[in-house]
């Protein structure tokens, strides 16, 4: 049985590229590299997360065995730590992000329309991702333009598309059927829209102070182990097999710095809205359970940006803020910066988007589509080009070619939150019909209007205390 993101054959190309991008010696790597091409296994991690053929139970038993001897090259980092306190050690001092480090009261109870137009630009944004999953930004951009749709401005659609276009560059099979144009009928389920369901509801049940735990015990009691994925899937079997936090990160999971986390931060950031800190706190106690390093800090990146949405004026304010959560000599911080300055770039009209993908693209050539650096980029420079408009920040997001259903999400919750529900385009939001399909117990669908609320409503109860955060979170 060939299972995705599991295999620990499949595990092991990944690790050794995790290990590398950590800045593990080559001398520690290569000679057991070796061995392993030697004794037939997989050198490269597919794509889709599975290997093309079953080695075999031997090289299965060997990978196993070889994940535990490059599991003790994992070190820690002074620059990139994963402790809260040695984290927050190297932030700035500014405790609430832009507003308070610039004297300003942080505001705490956002306008409806700005948190229902967060939730409805992550469904939009999501929704227009989801068929083109796993095609490059070449495929994406022929799609596109064969069927009228480019620049991108409204969902792909399949009608009038050449039988030729659709053999190379086939749709994503389990996507594409809810979510072209000519189908839509409201948001299909998706893991992007299931953990900010998941996470609400726990809020409401549990408080806002959540320690990780309490997160493992969610997943346990809410999600299908068949819907979630990469590092998510590492650290379910983990939890299952009785493996504490941080550990669960940390034991054959070479995803740890991959963008799982990160899709699961909105929430964290719409009930702290103004407070990048505790958005971020909030969002560590989360993603510890599955990610290390810059795993943790996209998730808490992302709770940033959400939090600062709701309450600042600009895209470039929403940014700034949350540059304030990141370790300014991690990679993430490094792969922001590429991705707000090629921004920058393309917002004076000196390169095209097309261009300006070149840049992410060269940047972070050989790193697969699914980590979290190469993704934040992208994110970044959506926002800081086009995050006052909420149609082209979503199409330049998904026309990047790498997550595309992710990072569509992120910077439509980003762009809606900043902008309003009443900013974003009927085209946009008519095809969602106010509901959102899931896989989590409580019934098939949500009302999208129905979470707006009570997103706001739980935003309104006031901040927890972030100490007793981490406290509970260390206990």
């Amino acid at each position: 049985m060939r299972l995705t993101w599991a295999q620990p054959e499949d595990l092991v190309p990944a690790e050794f590229a995790a290990l590398r991008e950590q800045g593990v010696p080559e001398e520690d790597l290569v000679p057991i590299e070796r061995r392993w091409a030697a004794a037939g296994g997989p050198t490269r991690l597919e794509p889709s997360g599975a290997a093309v053929a079953d080695p075999g139970p031997e090289v299965r038993a060997m990978a196993r065995r070889v994940l535990d001897e490059l599991q003790v090259l994992q070190v820690r980092s002074d620059a990139e730590p994963d402790d809260w306190l040695d984290i927050s050690a190297l932030l700035p001092p500014a405790a609430r992000g832009a507003a308070a480090a610039k004297g300003l009261a942080v505001k705490t109870s956002p306008a409806f329309d700005r948190v229902h137009g967060a939730w409805l630009g992550r469904a939009a944004g999501c929704l227009l991702g989801k068929p083109v999953e796993k095609i490059p930004r070449e495929g994406i951009e022929e799609i596109a333009r064969a069927t009228g749709n480019w620049p991108i401005r409204t969902y792909f659609t399949a009608a009038g598309l050449p039988a030729d276009i659709v053999q190379r560059w086939p749709w994503n099979r389990r996507s594409a059927p809810t979510s072209l144009l000519e189908n839509i009928q409201g948001m299909p389920e998706d893991d992007d829209l299931n953990f900010p369901i998941l996470a609400l509801e726990l809020m409401e049940t549990s408080g806002r102070a959540l320690a990780t735990d309490q997160f493992a015990q969610a997943w346990l009691a809410a999600l299908p182990a068949g819907r979630v994925f990469t590092a998510e899937r590492a650290a379910y079997r983990n939890i299952l097999d009785a493996r504490p936090a941080p550990e669960t990160a940390t034991h054959h999971n070479p995803f740890r710095e991959w963008i799982g986390a990160l899709i699961r931060a909105d929430v964290h950031g719409w009930v702290h809205p103004g407070d990048v800190r505790a958005a971020a706190a909030s969002a560590w106690a989360d993603a510890r359970l599955s990610h290390t390093r810059n795993g943790i800090y996209g998730e808490m990146w992302a709770a940033a940006l959400c939090s600062a949405s709701l309450t600042e004026t600009s895209a470039d304010a929403v940014l700034d803020a949350a540059d304030t959560v990141v370790p300014p000599s991690s990679r993430l911080a490094a792969a922001v910066r590429l991705g707000r300055n090629t921004g920058r770039t393309l917002a004076r009209g000196t390169i095209t988007d097309a261009a300006a993908l070149d840049v992410l693209h060269a940047g972070f050539a050989g790193m697969h589509w699914v980590h979290c650096l190469n993704n934040a980029a992208l994110i970044a420079c959506a926002l800081q080009a086009h995050g006052g408009n909420f149609s082209a920040a979503i199409a330049f997001a998904v026309a990047g070619g790498w997550d595309t259903d992710s990072d569509g999400a992120t910077v439509g919750s980003v762009a809606g939150g900043l902008l309003g529900a009443g900013a974003i385009g009927a085209e946009w939001t008519d095809p969602l019909q106010d509901r959102i399909a899931t896989s989590l117990p409580g019934g098939a669908e949500r009302s999208i209007r129905n979470l707006a609320e009570r997103t706001l409503r739980l935003s309104r109860t006031g901040v927890p205390d972030a100490t007793g955060l981490i406290e509970r979170t260390n206990a």
